[in-house]
């Protein structure tokens, strides 16, 4: 099957050539590489990844700047029919800025910046992102950012909880985030938004002290709902 997965880089983005080359990786094809000032998407794409970084440099919000973006009408409009869309760390916050997801992203609680691995819990296994996971499973990340405190009022958390929308929590919160969420999906759950880096663990599994390999499930649980499709 040929997969054709799109990265997109903004002013600032520093994780974009770690999520193509994860893709390559777990795909076997090289990620179209897409600039933030295109007006339009590459055809008949499978997968679009907003990547980790400091768009802009963080001013005015992490992540409302790169929300206006020429390419994120594209983008918006790719996940309306259904195109599956992840957004990790930096990504996460412009999804949030651009309202393909609710809530809020804010400066972590401590007031400082956070780079370790992080145990999360898969909550949630109703996306094609998270499908391969049991419910219950603890997986190893890494995250590294300084607004990362999700926030959202309680009729928005209760309504993420009850639509099975929560697909990791924290196993110990790094950041201060509302009912140690890590990462929420959309309605239909083909957009995740999460501030710890997959990309950054997808060491192959004969080799799990590169960085880890949970993050590898992720991308191969995409594949594996999309060529089942």
């Amino acid at each position: 099957m040929s997969f054709r997965a799109a990265v997109i880089t903004f002013p600032g983005s520093n994780c974009d050539r770690d999520m193509a080359v994860a893709l390559e990786m777990v795909t076997g094809h090289p990620a179209l590489r897409v600039w933030h000032g295109d007006a339009q998407l590459p055809e008949n794409l499978d997968f679009i990844a907003l990547p980790g970084g400091f768009s802009y440099g963080d001013y005015l919000r992490s992540g409302a700047m790169a929300a206006k973006s020429p390419i994120l009408r594209a983008v918006i409009a790719a996940a309306e029919r259904g195109v599956p869309v992840l957004g990790v760390c930096n990504g996460f916050q412009v999804l949030i800025e651009s309202g393909l997801l609710p809530g809020a992203l804010m400066r972590n609680a401590g007031q400082t910046f956070v780079c370790r691995t992080v145990a999360l819990e898969v909550v949630s296994t109703a996306s094609p992102f998270t499908t391969g996971f049991d419910a219950g499973e603890r997986i190893r990340i890494p995250v590294a950012h300084h607004d990362g405190n999700y926030f959202a009022d309680a009729k928005v958390l209760d309504e993420l909880a009850g639509e099975g929308r929560v697909a990791f929590r924290y196993l110990d919160n790094p950041n201060g985030s509302q009912r140690d969420i890590a990462g929420v999906l959309s309605a239909n759950g083909r957009v995740l938004g999460m501030m710890p880096h997959p990309e950054r663990a997808i060491a192959p599994a004969a080799h799990p002290s590169m960085g880890g390999t949970d993050g590898r499930k992720l991308f191969e649980n995409l594949v594996g709902a999309l060529v089942a499709a």
